[in-house]
């Protein structure tokens, strides 16, 4: 079979939202968040395992973002971090780091765990990068804290983020790289784009080669409120440079792009015989339901430059990566994940495999 996988994120239920709501205007206990919290998992994990997904996720539904989970309750935090402005105008901003040491107040394996409890396939454990998190440093350093210290940390916190997933028992683990498109908006040079392969390259080379077959990147151009942040940026600038990585899978978005064949032509040249290339399918950010006959006709499309062998399926990036962004049902995210598991089973059989 071709293999096919969600990247993360699934909308959460109205039930949680307003729980959440009331919890941060001191309307309701800890335990009543602990509650909802509990409920959406297992309501979450229930429907993926309904679609007969044959890896699930735990939906993120009690991570504040994709991107900040290390950071929920630090104390060496400012909120002036960097403002990432999407193409719809609002704007997201990191935080940023105050002073030194820095360290992850949560890591994922505990979204890992919780999971468990409540189904016995498979489970995919997203990741944030270390590069991601390398935005969280001022440009005008930490008295006291250099650069080089910061980052020898961070590689040490990421090291740690990857393991405890893999050793508590994780399917793969998957590292969110959205800043990858963003860092060449960024810095048209290409060099922060090298300065976060080579960063994310370090924590890697701490794995052994059987655990980094485990071990994959997820790219997309970032999606929030149904807009993106870097769609506009060529892939042809990216591409070379994210098959440096040391990785045995990339989750790569390719549903929403306009030119389809120039970047799989683009994966057939600088992918390795031995990386999976899960091509994304599904476009998250339409409301609109793909037929399971187009998802199967964009496999068909893709497997003319991928070897099937090395080809898997997958969404182009989370339903709501951010745990406020609702512009996606739960229903329509469902039909959609449905959509991807019986084109992919359906090219499957056409091509053989």
């Amino acid at each position: 079979m071709i293999p096919t996988e969600p990247i993360g994120s699934i909308p959460r239920p109205l039930a949680l939202l307003e729980t959440f709501t009331a919890f941060t205007e001191h309307r309701c206990s800890q335990s009543a968040m602990d509650r909802a919290y509990d409920a959406a998992l297992r309501e979450t994990i229930a429907e993926l395992e309904a679609t007969g997904s044959p890896v699930i996720t735990d939906g993120e539904q009690t991570k504040p973002s994709f991107a900040t989970y290390p950071l929920d309750g630090l104390q060496n935090l400012g909120p002036d971090g960097l403002t990432i402005t999407f193409a719809d105008g609002h704007q997201r901003r990191l935080p940023r780091l105050t002073a030194g040491p820095f360290r992850y107040s949560t890591y994922a394996d505990q979204y890992l765990t919780a999971a468990q409890r409540y189904t016995r396939l498979p489970i995919k454990q997203a990741v944030i990068s270390a590069s991601a998190l390398s935005l969280l440093y001022p440009e005008e350093g930490i008295p006291g804290y250099p650069r080089e210290a910061f980052l020898d940390d961070l590689i040490d916190e990421a090291e740690a983020d990857i393991r405890r997933c893999l050793d508590a028992g994780a399917h793969s683990v998957q590292i969110d790289f959205t800043e990858g498109r963003l860092s060449i908006k960024l810095d048209q040079s290409g060099q922060l784009l090298k300065r976060f392969i080579d960063l994310n390259n370090r924590v890697l080379s701490r794995f052994s080669p059987e655990q980094r077959t485990r071990i994959g990147v997820h790219t997309c151009p970032g999606g929030d409120h149904d807009s993106t942040h870097s769609a506009d940026v060529d892939y042809g600038s990216l591409l070379p440079h994210l098959f440096k990585l040391h990785v045995g899978r990339f989750y790569i978005q390719l549903a929403s792009e306009r030119e389809r064949v120039r970047v799989l032509e683009l994966i057939q040249k600088y992918a390795q015989p031995h990386h999976t290339i899960f091509v994304g399918v599904i476009d998250p950010l339409t409301p609109r339901v793909e037929l399971a006959a187009e998802v199967r006709e964009r496999v068909l499309e893709a497997a003319a430059y991928i070897p099937p062998r090395q080809l898997g399926t997958t969404d182009d990036c989370g339903f709501s990566s951010f745990g406020d962004d609702t512009s996606t049902t739960r229903e329509i995210a469902f039909a959609k994940i449905r959509a991807r598991l019986s084109g992919t089973a359906m090219a499957a059989r056409q091509l053989g495999a």
